[in-house]
Order: structure tokens, then C-alpha cells, then sequence
């Protein structure tokens, strides 16, 4: 269980985080939604401790996960950020950079073998000779999960995970990344922007609004109400397969005579 209380956190004077509290389970999805510059890619670097906050805490399990070292740090929390530079080096040895938490010289057969089986599951494996700065936006963005599944994290923190991909690619991503939590009891916390995909494959919600969270819980709060509070903006809810989807609201166009 990640449990996160009273997290402040401030860029200079000012506020970007205020009071953020939440908890996490192994083996499900919070997908973390708001307009951009409510905090949300903020929130994530402070749970891996990229960004120290003012105050508050950030425990896994009752252990205070901001005061261990960066190595072991490493070994319970996984981040993929939204963009990373690639490096010159293959894609399998990328992947396997994941490991270096657990590898004191070179890396084991066993490692090699995890690294095979994430790069397997994520149907890479025409990618595992060819560099990191030879490949697509999409591919590289995919290779950036598998690195971080192949750490063997307790909790998987994803900024933007489908940004670079497309329609098919981002489902198949989605949903690799929705059954690698499900077996292997990770706990996942990602922000995104495509609202229907995250209904999806998410099992909570977190809306931020203004440095705060303004609602929080399972698919029954999403509502038209809610999205006109947290984004501006006039769309209509509906279900579909015991989830909810956000679609455009139908405007009714009246020509100037009164016809329609």
C-alpha cells in the first residue's frame, strides 16, 4: 500500500501542491486527471522523490520511502517521465538498464532473462538490436515502460504513458501495462489526457484542480458535472460495457431564419 499524507511542495513561493493525500494498492491503476499546470507531473516526481516536498510524507507498506537511498529507492518505485533524452545503446541493453538496482558488476542470467521476457510481452523483439536513437517516438516511448517493468517495481509511476503513440499501439500498451499490474500486484499511478482511455483501463480517479485534489474515487464519480468543474468545459457522460466515456456535447445549430 503506497500512502501518501499532507504533500506540499512549492517552487519558490509558490504554491503548486497543497495537502495532496491519497492511498495506492498493489494490483490497480489511478489514473490522475486535471488541465495542464494543476501539479499533476509535479505530484508524481515528489512520490519518486525527483522533487523533495516542504512537507508531508510518502510511505510504502509504513516505510518512509523519501529517505531511503536512491538504489534502493530504485528497487520499490519505477517513473517513466512524459520525455528522456535516448541514449546510443540497443534496445535490449536499455531494457536492461532496469536491473541495475539489483546488479553489483555485470548483470546475471536471470536479469538477462527478465529483460527478454518485458521486451517479449511488449512485442519488441524485432527492436532488441537496434539503437535507442534509431527508433520511433512511439517505439522509444514502449521501451521506456519496458525498462521500468523490468525493474520489478512495487509501484509504477507513468507520465503520460501513451503521449507518442497511436490508437492501436497505445491500447496494446494499455492494456500490457493493465495485465502486468494485475499479475504481478504493482501499484500503478499515472497521469493522462485522453480521458476515455484512462476510464478504460483505470480502477480510481484522481482530479486535480488549482494544486489540489478536488475529487477522488472509482468510475461513479465521473460525471458532466465534474468535468465542467475540473476542465471548463460542457461534455456529456456515458456508459458503455460498466464504464464511463466522455463525448462532445451535441449542439443544436438554428440558421437565422429559424430553421434548422
Amino acid at each position: 500500500m503506497l500512502s501518501v499524507d499532507g504533500l506540499d511542495f512549492k517552487y519558490g513561493r509558490r504554491d503548486i501542491l497543497r495537502d495532496i493525500s491519497f492511498e495506492a494498492e498493489g494490483g490497480k491503476v489511478i489514473s490522475i486527471l486535471g488541465p495542464n499546470g494543476v501539479g499533476k507531473t509535479t505530484l508524481l516526481k515528489c512520490l519518486c522523490n525527483v522533487h523533495r516536498p516542504q512537507s508531508g510524507t510518502v510511505s510504502l507498506d509504513g516505510e518512509d520511502i523519501l529517505t531511503l537511498r536512491p538504489r534502493d529507492l530504485a528497487r520499490h518505485i519505477a517513473y517513466v517521465p512524459q520525455k528522456m533524452q535516448p541514449l546510443h545503446s540497443t534496445v535490449f541493453d536499455y531494457v536492461l538498464i532496469g536491473r541495475r538496482p539489483y546488479v553489483d558488476l555485470f548483470a546475471s542470467s536471470n536479469d538477462t532473462d527478465i529483460a527478454w521476457n518485458v521486451i517479449h510481452s511488449m512485442d519488441l523483439d524485432h527492436l532488441a538490436t537496434k539503437y535507442m536513437d534509431s527508433i520511433s517516438g512511439g517505439e522509444f516511448q514502449k521501451v521506456q515502460i519496458a525498462r521500468a517493468l523490468t525493474q520489478d517495481p512495487d509501484v509504477l509511476i507513468l507520465d503520460e504513458p501513451t503521449s507518442s503513440l497511436d490508437m492501436s499501439n497505445a491500447y496494446r500498451s494499455m492494456r500490457m501495462i493493465h495485465d502486468s499490474v494485475r499479475n504481478e500486484n504493482i501499484c500503478t499511478i499515472m497521469t493522462m489526457h485522453d480521458f476515455n482511455l484512462a476510464t478504460c483501463f483505470s480502477d480510481r480517479f484522481i482530479f486535480m484542480k488549482d494544486g489540489r485534489i478536488c475529487r477522488s474515487g472509482g468510475k461513479e464519480i465521473i460525471s458532466s458535472g465534474l468535468i465542467k468543474e475540473v476542465y471548463g468545459i460542457d461534455m456529456e457522460v456515458v456508459e458503455s460495457g460498466g464504464k464511463p466515456y466522455v463525448i462532445p456535447v451535441a449542439e443544436t445549430r438554428v440558421a437565422s431564419d429559424g430553421a434548422p
